[in-house]
């Protein structure tokens, strides 16, 4: 049954992602980046969200949502969250009151429609060959974009951790944030325990989104600030889901 749910998720996100991307490219060509964002990309992706939670049994409860900064407070704002799955890359976009940009491997600019869509929202794509060019075009583009308003998202696991685990924390996030005077907002996610990285089917259950308060960056060296938010999003890891790193330590 949940093979069949599953199924019906990704086919609805295959099929949907056609029509509204069709739509977004064609727009781009007239509009700003911004509109395409709230016109259809956060449609979207509630559609993706509301369809696994409808079909595939995946709902969520969201805690600390005060601490998100509110629609009119221009705050320049870098989202470091725990990354289990795929399901927060959907959920953030759909539930924040500012445009967000992903700093993501170019290589997912050749998905055909998705990949093309990205492009035209203005994010940051880069070449995690070329690490010193790629820190120099995230600061760069990082900052311009949130000139603009926008928020800046990074995983600092850089990939898709295991339920229970604990992944090898970068500093790419606080050091944007200290070049930008922005305030770092640390997550943690539970997504793991319904859709397991790497796998293609939903397990019906309850994600735990929990958004900590603003760390303002200005002052602070790189390490010892993303140590403070490593130990942050570590601990209301375990809280949130004790069972998982029981099981791991066991």
């Amino acid at each position: 049954m949940n093979a069949l749910r599953s199924l019906i998720v990704f086919l609805w996100m295959v099929v949907s992602v056609i029509p509204i991307g069709v739509g977004l490219l064609t727009f781009s060509l007239f509009v700003r980046d911004d509109k395409l964002w709230w016109w259809f990309a956060v449609p979207w992706l509630k559609g993706v969200i509301g369809v696994a939670r409808l079909v595939g049994g995946v709902r969520y409860r969201v805690h600390g949502a005060e601490n998100l900064p509110a629609p009119d407070d221009m705050r320049r704002i870098v989202l470091c969250p725990k990354h289990q799955s795929t399901w927060e890359t959907f959920f953030f976009p759909s539930m924040t009151p500012h445009p967000l940009a992903y700093v993501f491997k170019q290589e997912l600019l050749a998905i055909p429609v998705f990949g093309w869509c990205m492009a035209r929202l203005k994010m940051i794509h880069i070449d995690r060959s070329k690490r010193n060019e790629a820190w120099s075009k995230v600061a760069e583009q990082g900052r311009e974009l949130m000139d603009r308003g926008k928020w800046v998202i990074m995983f600092p696991e850089g990939t898709r951790t295991e339920r229970g685990k604990h992944g090898n924390y970068k500093t790419g996030a606080t050091r944007l944030a200290i070049a930008a005077d922005a305030s770092v907002i640390p997550v943690a996610v539970t997504s793991g325990r319904c859709w397991p990285r790497r796998s293609f089917s939903f397990i019906p259950g309850v994600i735990d989104v929990s958004i900590g308060t603003p760390v303002p960056a200005s002052g602070r060296k790189p390490g010892e600030l993303m140590d403070e938010i490593e130990r942050w999003i570590e601990a209301e890891m375990r809280r949130l889901d004790p069972e998982a790193y029981a099981r791991k330590a066991a």
